[in-house]
């Protein structure tokens, strides 16, 4: 089976390292974005210099036209999606949960928790048996993250909800469908909640006394999107160095 995927909010962070990282493996590669073109085009030249395939598409994964632009062009490029990385979201400042107005919180649930809703549902329309989705939840969808991300947190307990609630829809014809939740990680978002020291902050009350890498969020996707994970499905992988 070719081995074509998208990855959604490819442009940075660890949708850029886990588009690498999947090239690398043998994927051709769908690298989206919504805004960061040059970001993209960035990662698509690295993977091209690399001997990888690799093509950038703008979609708001968030918008249902758009979701089924994006499929149609990768299946016009690659042929079909067999492989969905469901990656894209959005962080906004910290703040406690009764300081949140609704269209912070509306903005979240569509960029977190549509997104994967609207790119999951495209996908197993088109995918066959062997196809494997990854979603990005967090960590923050087990500690809540009070006075800071309440609502990043409560989108991705519902990335959890559907994770597992799919993986059971979709046993049986051959699809699988997990999770990874990183925590702690150096990634740019960070910066979008208005604390891009976090993860140095917080390192002293990680069990493993540091923060995590892009690329280590990478792998872990990349070996549950494999055939080594062939019998893993409704299932998360935690990365957050012990918490």
């Amino acid at each position: 089976m070719n081995k074509v995927v998208i990855v959604t909010g490819g442009s940075r962070g660890i949708g850029a390292a886990t588009s690498k990282r999947l090239a690398a493996d043998g994927y051709a590669v769908c690298v989206n974005y919504r805004t960061r073109m040059d970001a993209a085009d960035q990662v698509v030249a690295k993977i091209r210099a690399d001997s990888g395939d690799a093509f950038a598409v703008r979609a708001d994964v968030s918008v249902e036209a758009d979701v089924i632009a994006l499929f149609d062009a990768v299946e016009a490029e690659f042929g079909a999606v067999t492989h969905l990385v469901n990656n894209a979201g959005v962080l906004f400042t910290q703040a406690r949960l009764v300081d949140m107005d609704l269209d912070r919180f509306n903005k979240v649930m569509a960029a977190n928790v549509t997104s994967c809703f609207l790119c999951c549902r495209e996908a197993i329309k088109r995918m066959k048996p062997g196809g494997a989705i990854v979603n990005v939840s967090s960590v923050a969808a087990r500690t809540g993250s009070p006075f800071e991300y309440v609502d990043y947190a409560t989108s991705k307990g519902a990335v959890d909800s559907m994770t597992k609630g799919l993986s059971l829809e979709l046993a049986a014809d051959g699809i699988r469908v997990n999770a990874v939740r990183p925590g702690f990680i150096y990634t740019d978002i960070h910066a979008d909640g208005g604390d891009p020291g976090r993860v140095d902050r917080l390192s002293p009350q990680i069990p493993l006394g540091r923060g995590g890498t892009a690329d280590e969020v990478a792998n872990a996707i990349a070996w549950l999107l494999s055939d080594e994970a062939s019998y893993v499905t409704g299932s998360f992988i935690d990365l957050a160095g012990g918490r």
